[in-house]
């Protein structure tokens, strides 16, 4: 048996982000027999799913991540990278900020390159998004292929026109189905574990960063609490804005009715202790975490800014970040006694299942090497 092709995974870390679960939920579900993947990625750190990687027979380097100082430093680095590793023959490229530039280099060493978007805006203030935005262009025309988690996210990366070119596929965020699917003994022993068990719990998955608007999410709570002292914010994630975060709760003297759990490994079990999940991000290129919410049978109340790929089932409903906290108060209580139902068959034929995107992406991987013989 011949050994499997080795493709090279190019992310800033691997933490429990919406791209890296994404890969990850490829990862554990590929053909390793055929497909092994490698990663490449600019925080020298133990991350969440670094040891899993190993486990997995996946390689880790690190090469320091560009700050505009480092400009030629970080060129060599990657010369010298594909000079030391020429075994590889497609590289995959998760980081658009400098894809224009790594991609370009492999491009240069023989090797077949992928971008793929996961997002619609860049985050900074206006310089560091400007110059994000002038690095990035060139991308469009140095890839090999182009990638994206939705159309919204394809055309604000690589505009348009390129949208519409024959090297250009959506690859749907999937998820692992039966792990979300609603159970009640899981979701009555979960609210037990965090005390929950009479409250009406308001959940949100995020890292604790501007795109996620946890102060709206914050200030939203505080108007349902104000009508139901039952409630609870149930806050899965970490990152940057905590402390923030943590004395805007203190401020609201809402200390006793938000829970932190920091991040997490056991998603789908506390999807199951939730009630309502609220999503309110100023941006996604696509929100895995609610087409995982839907999965599990919650209620979705979410921005009109998440792309309309993610609404997948009639549990999910729009609002506009311009509304009032009142209106999306109403909205959230309105939904507190939706009975929970087996949505995997909506999220399947939706084409979110793990299973069906494993195979399409491993077919990918085999046919550009294919045309190499």
């Amino acid at each position: 048996m011949s050994d499997p092709i080795r493709v090279l995974q190019v992310l800033a870390g691997m933490n429990r982000g919406g791209a890296e679960t994404f890969i990850m939920n490829v990862y554990r579900n590929i053909d390793r027999t055929k497909v092994q993947f490698d990663f490449i990625l600019f925080r020298n750190e133990e991350c969440d799913y670094n040891k899993e990687i190993k486990d997995l027979g996946g390689r880790i380097y690190w090469i320091p991540r560009y700050n505009g100082r480092n400009h030629f430093k970080f060129i060599k680095t990657w010369n010298t990278f594909f000079k030391q590793h020429r075994q590889y023959k497609i590289i995959h490229g998760h980081v658009r900020s400098t894809a224009s530039i790594y991609l370009r280099i492999a491009n240069k060493y023989g090797l077949h390159t992928i971008a793929h978007s996961h997002s619609t805006s860049s985050r900074g203030n206006r310089i560091e998004i400007l110059l994000k935005n002038t690095i990035q262009y060139p991308i469009r025309n140095t890839a090999d292929h182009l990638f994206s988690c939705s159309k919204r996210a394809g055309i604000w990366l690589y505009g348009v026109k390129a949208t519409l070119k024959s090297n250009y596929r959506i690859i749907k965020n999937a998820i692992e189905t039966e792990k979300y699917r609603f159970n009640k003994a899981t979701r009555d022993e979960n609210r037990k574990r965090l005390n929950v068990q009479n409250k009406f719990v308001i959940g949100h998955i995020g890292t604790f960063t501007p795109p996620k608007n946890h102060k709206f999410l914050i200030d939203v709570f505080k108007e349902v609490h104000d009508r139901n002292q039952d409630a609870v914010l149930l806050m899965v994630g970490d990152g940057e804005l905590r402390p923030i975060i943590e004395k805007r709760i203190k401020d609201l003297s809402l200390t006793d009715s938000v829970i932190l759990t920091g991040v997490r490994s056991d998603i789908p079990a506390l999807l199951q202790a939730m009630d309502v999940f609220v999503f309110p991000s100023l941006f996604e290129g696509l929100g895995i975490v609610i087409v995982e919410a839907q999965a599990s049978g919650l209620p979705c109340i979410i921005s009109d800014t998440i792309p309309e790929e993610a609404r997948i089932t009639d549990l999910v409903k729009v609002l506009s970040l311009d509304d009032s906290m009142e209106i999306w108060a109403d909205t959230i209580i309105a939904h507190s006694a939706v009975i929970r139902r087996d949505t995997r068959r909506d999220i399947t034929e939706a084409g979110y299942d793990i299973s069906e995107t494993t195979k399409h992406l491993e077919a990918y991987y085999l046919n550009i090497i294919e045309k190499e013989t």
